[in-house]
Parts: structure tokens; C-alpha cells; sequence
């Protein structure tokens, strides 16, 4: 019989708690996205983590380690080779990978890559370059706007990503191209791991906003994963954020789109006052990401945490005996550190359940994997065949 009857996974998208290893061979030095942003703003209010042993993890100047942490802590290395999102949450449910997405960030995209996009979706591409989206949305929005074209850009990452403007280009119509250029970039030499649609509104630069609209198509998990595993058992797996995007449905139950982080936050505090499910909730929240790590903007992404704190306070809460909390994060990115990529970093696992009769520090785990592998042991199931991963559960006693 399960320890658990729910088991809440929450994702604090880019949290990183200091440089891998090997970051250096990533282009990253000194990298610590948690520790950077602690040291530069001049408040940061995290009770609720601290509570559950965030300071007694990691030194932090506004977070003091808890005399007596409510839950069990320890760093988690990231095998796969690589700092994305994708491939940081697809370890975590068990898939190793060893070769990284292909990256255009250096030269743009190849223009037979260009030339059929355009063909296909009857627009001139601008762009095409390693950008910051509110960057060049800024810079060739009027132009996209007012010219009918259309705003291709990567970044660092293994991502083609599409603007289009919710009133001008239509969103159906900007979803239509963003499946296109899908299908383009199946092909083994153009492979990356994820399209984006990047809807936005405003007419004029100056006023170009982002809307949440955004839609990720990625591939497809190169094999089963832990939450296969659970929906083939007949668990509930539902997702919330862009979980359901990364895992292209495989494995999910339920899905929820958010608005926000803090929207992710209600909706799991919601799934948690619900009597109607007995699995797994697993839950991205994507702004710490999206709006502050990648911007480059620490203060924005210390009040991100504190509007993450107020909403953790609740689902504590909320949760029962036999539920489970655990929160992690997928890779690191630096507000403090230059350019605009992921950052290479250890991230943090936080767990926590009002039946624990123990806590404390847990040894460092070489693989993200351990937290798929945790869930499969608690239903009493197997990882699938060719994963990778160890379960922590009888270390949560």
C-alpha cells in the first residue's frame, strides 16, 4: 500500500543553487541563480521555504536555517548533458539524454530551413537571429505588425520561437504556422527541442506585451517515463503550467493551463481541496523563468519567490497526511550572470508531509531522476525499462 495518496511536484522553473561541476564546460562560471539573487536584492521574505529547510540547504543572507526543518532537503545534480527545460524535466521522470538538442543561436536558422517556412506559412521571416524575445519584439513588432511578416528568433536553448500579435496575425493563424515549423524542424539536422508561440498585444513599440497565449510544442519524450508508468496503473497525473507542452501529453491525465505563476499556485491549491484523485500533481511555474531569469532582472525574480512563498503558506495548509510536497527546479538561470541563457547549477529538492516523524539533510543525488523513481516506489511500481533513477522514499521516514 502507497505512503502517499497525492504527491504534489512543483517545479520553480529555472531555480538553479549553484554551478555543476562541469559548468564551466557550458560557458557558465560562478553561476548560482538562488545565491545571486539573495545577495543582491535588499529583501527576500521566505518563510514558508524556510520552514521546510531552503536556508539550512543553502547559506542564505535572508533566509535563516530552520532550528527544526519540517521536511527533508538535499541538492540534485543534473546527469543529462544539457541545461534546458525539456531535458531537465524528462530526467526527472527517468529519460537520460546524452546528446543535446541541436542550437542555432551562432547563425540563426539555415535559410532552406527559412525558405520553406516562409513558403508554407505565406509570410516573410524577419529576425532569425539569438535573441531576448521582448528584445526583438521590441525592435521589428511594427514591422511585423504593419508588413505582414513574421518575427522568427532562438535563443541559447534548442527553441525556434514565433511572435505573432493576437489581433493582426490571429492566434489560430500564428498556432497553424508554429505546427508547420514543427513539422520543419522534425528533420534530424534541424531538430530542435521546442517550437513556441509567442503571442503578444499592442500596436506600437513601447506597448508590445506578451500575452499568456504562449504554446510550446515540443518532441516527444524519446521513451516512457515515470508518468506513463502511473497513468498506465490507472493513477491520476495531472499537470498544471506547461507540463502537458513538455511531455506532449504522454503520460497526463489532466491538464491546466496557467496564466501565471502565481495562477499555477491557485490552481494546485484548488487540486489540493479536490477529494476526486489519487496520484501525481505535477506543476511548472514558468515566470521565474520567463520574465526574470532570462531578463536578467534579480529583483523581479526575489519577488517572484515571495509571491511563490504566499502561495506554498497556503497549500501547506491544505495538504493532508497523506500527501506529499516536493519542490525542486529544472536548471539554473542566473539573473546576475551575462547573456540570457539557462545557467548550468545543482537546484534545490525540498520535501515536505504532515505524517514525517524525521528531517534534515538528505546526501547530494547524482540525477534529477530520483524524484520519478521516489513517485513509481510510492504506488508500488517500477520505472520503465532504460531510465535512470533511485528512490529517496525510504529516506522520508
Amino acid at each position: 500500500m502507497e505512503r502517499f495518496k497525492r504527491i504534489f511536484l512543483i517545479v520553480i522553473d529555472s531555480a538553479g543553487m549553484g554551478a555543476m561541476p562541469d559548468a564551466a564546460e557550458y560557458g557558465d562560471h560562478g553561476v548560482d541563480t538562488l545565491g545571486h539573487i539573495d545577495q543582491t536584492v535588499e529583501h527576500l521574505d521566505l518563510p514558508h521555504m524556510g520552514r521546510l529547510g531552503l536556508g539550512n540547504l543553502k547559506a542564505l543572507r535572508h533566509v535563516a536555517p530552520a532550528e527544526r526543518p519540517l521536511g527533508y532537503f538535499c541538492p540534485l545534480r543534473e546527469a543529462s548533458h544539457s541545461k534546458d527545460t525539456m531535458t531537465g524535466h524528462w530526467e526527472m521522470m527517468g529519460i537520460l539524454t546524452t546528446t543535446p538538442f541541436k542550437t542555432f543561436s551562432e547563425n540563426g536558422f539555415p535559410p532552406e530551413l527559412i525558405a520553406e517556412l516562409e513558403e508554407r506559412c505565406g509570410k516573410q521571416v524577419i529576425g532569425n537571429r539569438a535573441e531576448s524575445g521582448t528584445v526583438i519584439l521590441d525592435e521589428l513588432g511594427e514591422e511585423e505588425i504593419y508588413g505582414g511578416k513574421m518575427i522568427v528568433y532562438t535563443s541559447a536553448d534548442s527553441v525556434l520561437q514565433i511572435c505573432g500579435n493576437e489581433e493582426t496575425f490571429d492566434l489560430a493563424n500564428l498556432y497553424r504556422c508554429c505546427e508547420i515549423a514543427r513539422e520543419i524542424t522534425m528533420k534530424p539536422e534541424w531538430k530542435v527541442g521546442r517550437v513556441i508561440a509567442r503571442p503578444y498585444v499592442g500596436m506600437h513599440r513601447g506597448e508590445f506585451r506578451r500575452t499568456d497565449n504562449r504554446r510550446d510544442y515540443a518532441l516527444k519524450p524519446t521513451g516512457r517515463t515515470a508518468l506513463n508508468v502511473l497513468k498506465d496503473a490507472g493513477l491520476d497525473v495531472i499537470s498544471v503550467g506547461k507540463i502537458n507542452d513538455i511531455f506532449v501529453g504522454e503520460g497526463i491525465t489532466e491538464a491546466l493551463h496557467s496564466k501565471s505563476s502565481v495562477h499555477g499556485m491557485e490552481q494546485t491549491l484548488e487540486i489540493a481541496q479536490r477529494d476526486d484523485w489519487k496520484g501525481l500533481c505535477f506543476v511548472n511555474l514558468v515566470d521565474f523563468d520567463a520574465l526574470w531569469g532570462h531578463r536578467r532582472n534579480p529583483v523581479g525574480y526575489g519577488e517572484e519567490l515571495e509571491r511563490f512563498d504566499v502561495g506554498l503558506g497556503k497549500l501547506l495548509e491544505a495538504v493532508r497526511e497523506d500527501d506529499l510536497v516536493i519542490i525542486t527546479a529544472d536548471h539554473g538561470n542566473d539573473p546576475t550572470y551575462t547573456g540570457t541563457d539557462h545557467t548550468r547549477e545543482k537546484v534545490p529538492m525540498l520535501a515536505y508531509s504532515p505524517s514525517f516523524r524525521g528531517a534534515g539533510a538528505l546526501p547530494e543525488q547524482a540525477c534529477f531522476a530520483v524524484l520519478g523513481a521516489t513517485i513509481c516506489h510510492n504506488f508500488g511500481l517500477a520505472m520503465p525499462e532504460g531510465t535512470i533513477g533511485t528512490s529517496l522514499l525510504d529516506q522520508l521516514s
